[in-house]
């Protein structure tokens, strides 16, 4: 896709967030799998991920990284494949340190709108409070607040889930039932 390949390049000569980031190294800012009907929104880049590695849910090492082990158990309730599944993260860049990633969300958020524009999902799940944050663009107080809900934007459906690392509790146990929903839905 020509346009994409227009915005990455634009993405790799942005200066926005300045010395907040590292530099996304990939040819690309998005990942494209069979179709574009459910697309996953990331935070951003992992530091020993995507990144890194250039291989979508793997370390340098090619070794499959703990969040894409749970997220692949998710997404077998859906019959489907993280690797076979589009992805794109919210913020294109690596945030140096957390308390940034407010100020580049900000300014990544435009291309990411038109990346997804041009890809035309009917559901995006985000992972996590920072891309469903980014995306809905709705106030809340707390993540619980809002994971799980279908939200209904102009052209697409939003499902916030629990971020996939193991660290947090509710990485798989508290997605199953979300991803039964899912499931229905598609």
């Amino acid at each position: 896709m020509e346009s994409l390949k227009k915005i990455d390049s634009e993405v790799f000569n942005c200066n926005r967030c300045g010395n907040l980031v590292e530099k996304f190294m990939n040819t690309s800012t998005v990942y494209l799998g069979k179709d574009n009907n459910l697309i996953i929104v990331g935070e951003a880049p992992a530091n020993n991920g995507w990144r890194k590695s250039q291989m979508l849910w793997k370390n340098p090492e090619g070794k499959i990284l703990p969040s894409g082990v749970v997220l692949q158990k998710l997404f077998a309730i859906i019959n489907r494949d993280i690797f076979e599944t589009t992805f794109l993260e919210a913020v294109k860049c690596y945030p140096q340190n957390r308390k940034d990633l407010k100020v580049c969300s900000k300014n990544c958020k435009p291309i990411m709108l038109q990346q997804l524009a041009i890809l035309k999902p009917k559901i995006i799940i985000t992972l996590g409070e920072a891309p469903t944050r980014i995306l809905l663009n709705i106030e809340f107080k707390r993540f619980s607040d809002v994971v799980g809900k279908v939200f209904d934007m102009q052209d697409y459906k939003v499902i916030p889930i629990y971020h996939p690392s193991p660290v947090s509790p509710l990485s798989y146990k508290g997605n199953v039932p979300i991803f039964e929903k899912i499931k229905e839905l598609i």
